[in-house]
């Protein structure tokens, strides 16, 4: 058995019963709506019809909110239904993004996440959902979709051709992930980049100088800890955090990326406490324990940088996150804020004149390779059409400006910048132009970070 519904969407007559009794089955709060009714205009006055649509969670066979889901709290029923347990809800929203239809919403009252169930509760005492037995008209069927006599009757429904028609009613959706997210992205950017720098320069045989044994895991330890902050913060049941290790579905990225991050808060906590022991005397410098160190040091810093590739991939309700480049540009943006960040440090702790040189070499060509991957990525076809939608919000629409002026104009600023102190430049100048550029480009990935996670959630999906 495998249930599923068939709506005629030419009969419904956009009466809302469906919704209410939606809204009453489930108490769902005021404004939020696990069924609605959405209206399409077409044609101009007087030669002019409406056509409703009734939207909800289509419960699809091979469910993205399921397989992104950290701590199992959607699941597939053996019938089909794809249904929730609340109580494992952590309030992550990565559900959210998954979902292609906006079907899913943070319940006001209960800060976990929430849907159309199927009326599983009433399916499980053979009866049928609240929406099926108000329907004045009969729009919607409910069923198995594996009985031969249901599929014979849909395979004779007509197919609606969509020309020349606009929405003018629909239910607004908010974007669950905000500047916490946004923030996130660029946190563990900086920690991961700053790392793998310190781990080249160590492999390289480069003096980096106290950079390498305290700044770059310094930064690293802060990075990740400002990050796994900002992802709880964002937890809409931040009680529940746990749940990520204690009721782990090791199909989500949400949890693989935990697991990166406590990976790379270790390697990073390890290093910082040996560079201190080395600082101060406590500890000998030994050559194999700095090799061990960079050796684990570069696999933590690309993870961090780049798992949410396959996070943000999960995300199927999101096409223009769905970018074969993501996991490659976002460890380039990570050296290239972690570059500037350790530049910025340069100034206050003492580095060689090689050191100094090996950052601004990371930080000038980061930057260039950035901008490159901007350019490529949105100047080329897109997979979809929702795709393309977002970037054209992007680049030429409500974030244009701030895409080429601080996402793109900066970063090349602050590589020009940075290009003078390539072969180390030795003087007080070049090191605070340098400085300056490392700073520049953390507003510029910022920049960048926010017009992407914006506009990739601003596309209308149902």
């Amino acid at each position: 058995m495998r249930y599923g519904f068939a709506i005629d969407q030419r009969t419904c007559i956009g009466c809302h019963a469906c919704t209410v009794a939606c809204k009453t089955e489930h108490e769902v709060p005021v404004g939020q709506f696990r069924t609605w009714v959405k209206y399409v205009d077409q044609g101009t006055f007087p030669d002019s019809t409406r056509d409703f649509g009734v939207m909800r969670c289509n419960h699809c066979t091979d469910a993205p909110c399921v397989k992104i889901c950290p701590t199992k709290a959607l699941f597939v029923r053996d019938d089909g239904i794809v249904d929730f347990d609340r109580d494992r809800c952590i309030g992550c929203k990565s559900c959210m993004q998954g979902c292609p239809y906006d079907a899913i919403y943070i319940d006001e009252d209960t800060h976990t996440a929430a849907k159309c169930n199927f009326c599983a509760h009433r399916i499980d005492q053979d009866k049928e959902p609240a929406c099926v037995v108000v329907c004045p008209t009969h729009s919607i069927w409910v069923g198995d979709l594996d009985d031969p006599h249901r599929a014979a009757v849909a395979a004779d429904l007509p197919v609606d051709p969509v020309s020349g028609a606009k929405t003018t009613l629909d239910i607004p959706h908010t974007r669950p992930w905000g500047w916490r997210v946004i923030t996130y992205l660029w946190a563990k950017g900086l920690g991961g980049g700053a790392l793998m720098i310190a781990s080249l320069g160590i492999l390289l045989g480069v003096d980096l100088g106290v950079l390498t044994t305290i700044v770059a895991p310094a930064l690293g330890v802060a990075g990740t800890a400002v990050t796994g902050a900002l992802l709880v913060w964002d937890l809409k049941r931040p009680e529940r955090f746990l749940y990520i290790l204690l009721k782990s579905n090791f199909g989500s990225w949400l949890v693989l990326g935990a697991y990166a991050l406590a990976a790379h808060a270790a390697v990073s906590g390890v290093w910082l406490l040996y560079g201190i022991g080395v600082e101060t005397g406590l500890l000998t410098a030994s050559e194999v324990v700095w090799t061990i160190l960079a050796v684990l040091g570069i696999p933590a810093g690309v993870m961090v940088a780049g798992y949410t590739a396959f996070l943000f991939g999960q995300a199927e309700g999101r096409d223009l996150w769905q970018s074969p480049l993501l996991f490659w540009h976002l460890n380039v943006a990570a050296v290239m804020v972690g570059a500037g960040a350790l530049a910025v440090a340069a100034l206050i702790v003492n580095t060689t004149a090689d050191g100094a040189a090996f950052v601004a070499r990371f930080l000038a060509a980061a930057a260039v390779l950035h901008v490159l991957m901007l350019l490529l990525e949105y100047g080329g076809r897109h997979a979809s059409r929702a795709a393309a939608v977002a970037a054209h919000m992007i680049t030429h629409g409500r974030y244009a400006i701030p895409f080429w002026t601080l996402g793109v104009a900066l970063a090349v600023v602050a590589a020009a910048v940075a290009f003078p102190g390539w072969n180390g430049g030795g003087t007080v100048l070049v090191a605070v132009a340098v400085a300056v550029a490392g700073v520049a480009v953390q507003v510029a990935l910022l920049a960048y970070e926010t017009v992407f996670v914006r506009a990739g959630q601003d596309v209308p999906l149902s």
